[in-house]
């Protein structure tokens, strides 16, 4: 079926389902467990209907999306607690070839989605209500985004005659921020500034700038790729902000696997520094990154009580995949994780500190596409904690096992297409 417009140019529309159901076995998931505690079991599903259409200069989403933890209401409800709502509800109108503007509800995905990801790991996933300028140059392969958003919270409209103040949401007042992408030959370069504003208590605000540069390299059989961030300005309690991340990695191509070692090195604050120094990745997707046993940054707290902020984290890995057959593989990865800042014994600075390792983390899974549209994934983590693991945490045993093990499968057929076939 093919849609025709009064000009006789092609519209496109397009409806894709989704369907992915995950088991998870938690017994020390984010945090060590300690004696005593029973691992947590359970089956959590998300649905998704995804509805494209392509117009000549207009482009427009609609993603609907249902979270829900098997059994977590009667089968027989009037009330239902799981999520539902809009995922993604946007307009895309481009002026010609290379500008464009993008309005609404939107997810946004940048470079290795290190800063801004979609957080597709999460069921819920993550997506911004923001207004994007978008500048394309295909011929250079050279790509800009300007993009603003504003929040507010409401309990119904239109009773809002007086006052922004913005609380009760762990989310950005206002947002403002310009990414530049340029792909070379043999290599990739962006440039992100990212303003994030907070309403104090005082309903005043506090803005935290971040400044990034991520860069790749391809020589052959080797791959080098890097990145750097700061962060200055102010965060939510107006304490000064001076934080910092860089990432280091080269991955090598054997006729096995690819092997890929690499560096990050994200500050912290520790109970004796007058500002704030921890690094935080706001609004990027840390499950793919720090160890798939979520410790760090994943909507948890690391740090020496009294400190109020991370303190920061140093991983050393190795990370390979191994191709199984046709259809599978087999990734691995060893983290070893330290703390950058000092975790002291006790609420003194002048005490003695712990020792900087935090332990180990070893992550597999093991992939399958059984078809087209059909991915099965099956993951197992382990945890090997130290002391100090358990001072930043707040509580646990390292000495019991720690582990995480789950299993996904995924439906993501596309249900019609307007689309002419070739």
């Amino acid at each position: 079926m093919l849609i025709v417009t009064s000009t006789g140019l092609f519209a496109q529309f397009t409806i894709t389902g989704e369907v992915r159901p995950r088991t998870e076995f938690r017994n020390g998931f984010k945090r060590l467990h300690g004696d005593g505690v029973d691992p947590a079991f359970f089956i959590e599903q998300r649905s998704r209907l995804y509805m494209d259409y392509s117009k000549e200069k207009l482009s427009f989403n609609i993603t609907l999306q249902d979270i829900r933890t098997w059994g977590n209401a009667s089968q027989i409800y009037k009330t239902d607690p799981a999520l539902n709502n809009v995922y993604e509800a946007w307009g895309k109108y481009a002026f010609d070839d290379k500008h464009a503007v993008k309005v609404g509800r939107q997810a946004m995905d940048y470079d290795n989605a290190r800063f801004l990801g979609n957080l597709d790991w999460a069921q819920q996933g993550r997506s911004h209500d923001a207004l994007m300028f978008i500048r394309q140059n295909a011929e250079k392969q050279c790509e800009l985004n300007l993009a603003f958003a504003y929040n507010q919270n409401m309990p119904f409209e239109p009773g809002n005659l007086a006052g922004t103040a913005y609380f009760g949401v762990n989310n950005y007042k206002t947002m403002l921020y310009g990414w530049w992408h340029k792909n070379f030959d043999n290599g990739k370069l962006s440039l992100l500034f990212h303003n994030d504003g907070r309403q104090a208590a005082d309903t005043t605000m506090a803005n935290r700038q971040t400044y990034g540069v991520v860069g790749g390299v391809n020589a052959g059989d080797l791959k080098l790729d890097g990145e750097f961030y700061y962060q200055g300005g102010k965060d939510q309690f107006k304490n000064k902000v001076s934080a910092y991340l860089f990432a280091l990695h080269a991955t090598l191509s054997t006729d096995l696997t690819p092997i890929t070692l690499g560096c990050e090195y994200l500050s912290g604050t520790s109970i004796d520094d007058d500002k704030n120094k921890s690094f935080d990745p706001l609004y990027g997707t840390n499950h793919k990154f720090y160890g798939y046993m979520d410790y760090f940054y994943v909507g948890n707290y690391h740090g020496q009580i009294g400190s109020g902020v991370t303190s920061g984290l140093i991983d050393l890995h190795l990370k390979t995949n191994f191709k199984m057959g046709e259809k599978s593989s087999l990734a691995a990865a060893l983290h070893y994780f330290a703390s950058p800042a000092k975790i002291y014994k006790g609420a003194n600075p002048g005490n003695d500190t712990y020792n900087a390792s935090l332990g180990t983390e070893i992550d597999l899974v093991y992939s399958l596409a059984l078809a087209k549209d059909v991915k099965f994934n099956l993951g197992y983590s382990q945890m090997f904690g130290t002391e100090t693991m358990e001072v930043i945490k707040s509580g646990g045993d390292r000495t019991l096992m720690q582990n995480w093990a789950w299993a996904m499968i995924a439906f993501k057929p596309q249900l019609f297409t307007s689309a002419k076939e070739q």
